[in-house]
């Protein structure tokens, strides 16, 4: 569901400035938080972002408190975060919003040695994560959907 701008013979500097400022005429229906440098493995994390992708906000919020596991309480601090995001940001509604996406990545390791036996020493990784989710508002997309057409339509008849 993303714009593409033809480039159809534009100068360089004329295409990049279309293709910014286009995108910001099409109606806001998402909104994001991140958190960075979590002290927590990504794999373990991944596991929690699994069960709420494409899930209601309310139900993510759910089955976040009843887990018992250290990356619930992360995210749901990062989900509480995206929701305030859209609500304040965008103005739009808590009712219609659905976690669209949801995300771990690495990030850097603290790395530290551990002696072992005949002076020999072993390298422990403390990993990092990057928690990313989008929320977006499920009312809005048909909306959204017919302002790109018209949009997709418009580039094309100027070519």
């Amino acid at each position: 569901m993303k714009l593409q701008v033809p480039r159809s013979s534009l100068k360089r500097s004329i295409f990049h400035k279309k293709r910014k400022e286009l995108p910001s005429s099409l109606p806001k229906i998402e909104a994001k938080a991140v958190a960075r440098y979590i002290r927590i493995s990504p794999r373990k994390a991944r596991a929690i972002a699994n069960t709420i992708r494409g899930k209601s906000v309310e139900e993510a919020f759910q089955i976040l408190a009843f887990s018992p596991k250290k990356a619930a309480r992360i995210m749901e601090k990062v989900l509480k975060s995206a929701v305030a995001n859209a609500e304040n940001n965008f103005g739009l509604s808590v009712e219609n919003l659905y976690v669209s996406e949801c995300y771990v990545n690495d990030g850097p390791r603290m790395k530290r040695i551990w002696p072992r036996g005949r002076g020999r020493a072993d390298i422990i990784q403390k990993r990092m994560s990057h928690i990313t989710i989008v929320v977006r508002d499920r009312s809005k997309e048909d909306e959204y959907r017919k302002a790109l057409e018209e949009l997709e339509k418009k580039i094309s008849s100027e070519e």
